[in-house]
């Protein structure tokens, strides 16, 4: 099967332990972090998407032109731009950069954040709204003839784009019931953040069953931190200390580190996760989550690269193909996967393929 890894391109060198930076751009930091990820092997890297942060696809189009091989998954909220514009747009620049994008779905489950961009409708509409979004948008990147599209929240006539995707996949993400029927009808590869062994069989069994019903059957991406050292011990200090650094953080702030009651399912998930305790399964780290409010990527995987290699291969084993991984020193951290954790997996995956081939 093989696997893939996906960085992270923030707009700065910040993260939960380092609060100060913003969320202004930084123009070097974007072009030391693709030509960093693009040197350590990382077959893309995720652009962000928020209601306050810079733009996506921009990021990713001043990325690619630094870079000749790194892919870019870009993280696109649907119901702001049309889809047959939005279609035109990430068709130019998959063309422009050879083939190199991917579109991260990401439907909002946070009503606040939306109602900055001026969108107060509600979970389910939005999720209705992402489903036909989807359609009208692959319709656009695949139609030979104009099209004439009329549905509960967009009517197109004549709609043709010039411009073709070479080979642009949809990424997918959320875990309410909502989510996982649009995810089987249109995800390329489902995206969800690092749950248990448990979790991960169940959550990938809906996802399946959901997709069957289309005929489809897409690929699975995690999203973790991984937190690794020259020893376990040295690693699980280093993951008590981002708790504890993120705890006074807060706590300066006035941020509460408890009692928290998310909106959307994935982060309820997470902190059923954290729940079980700051350490599941052989690695799998919760602290962040559980401090943190389960806000976003917030599990890891803790140990030596050796240790968090064999920990992902577990997951490789239960269908995961896809890791989306990024740290909390992040240009540092991205470089030392590249050099120190990429290469293990590769090898441990590729000796398990080899081993499926020869029993089948």
């Amino acid at each position: 099967m093989g696997v893939k890894f996906i960085g992270y391109i923030g707009f700065n060198n910040s993260s939960e332990i380092y609060p100060n930076f913003g969320r202004q751009i930084d123009r070097l930091h974007v072009e030391a972090a693709a030509k960093a990820q693009e040197a350590g092997g990382f077959d893309r890297v995720l652009i962000p998407f928020g209601s306050s942060s810079p733009e996506s696809q921009i990021v990713a189009a001043h990325a690619a032109a630094i870079t000749s091989k790194l892919g870019f998954l870009i993280a696109h909220r649907p119901g702001f731009t049309q889809p047959t514009l939005a279609a035109r747009q990430l068709a130019t620049l998959d063309q422009l950069s050879q083939g190199r994008v991917a579109v991260h779905i990401i439907t909002g489950g946070a009503d606040a954040e939306m109602a900055r961009d001026g969108d107060t409708s509600s979970k389910a509409q939005r999720y209705a709204r992402t489903d036909e979004y989807l359609s009208v948008l692959k319709q656009e990147w695949t139609a030979e003839v104009p099209f004439d599209h009329s549905g509960r929240f967009y009517n197109v006539r004549q709609g043709y784009s010039a411009v073709k995707p070479s080979n642009l996949p949809i990424f997918f993400g959320g875990a309410s019931d909502e989510a996982l029927d649009v995810a089987g009808r249109h995800a390329d590869v489902y995206a969800y953040w690092g749950e248990t062994h448990a979790q991960t069989r169940e959550l990938v069994a809906r996802v399946r069953a959901s997709a069957a019903r289309y005929g489809r059957n897409p690929g699975f991406s995690m999203s973790l931190r991984p937190i690794i050292a020259g020893t376990e011990e040295a690693a699980w200090k280093r993951a008590d200390e981002i708790v504890e650094r993120v705890r006074a953080i807060r706590d300066s702030k006035g941020i509460a580190t408890s009692g928290h009651e998310p909106v959307n399912v994935g982060s309820q998930r997470l902190l059923q996760t954290a729940a079980q305790g700051y350490r599941t399964d052989k690695r799998l780290w919760t602290g962040l989550a559980a401090v943190g409010g389960a806000q976003g990527n917030s599990t890891g995987l803790v140990g030596t690269p050796e240790q968090v290699a064999d920990a992902l291969l577990d997951y490789y084993d239960l269908g995961i193909d896809h890791f989306l991984i990024r740290g909390f020193e992040p240009l540092e951290d991205a470089i030392g996967y590249g050099r120190d954790l990429l290469p293990l997996v590769h090898e441990l995956v590729a000796k398990r393929d080899a081993t499926r081939a020869v029993a089948s």
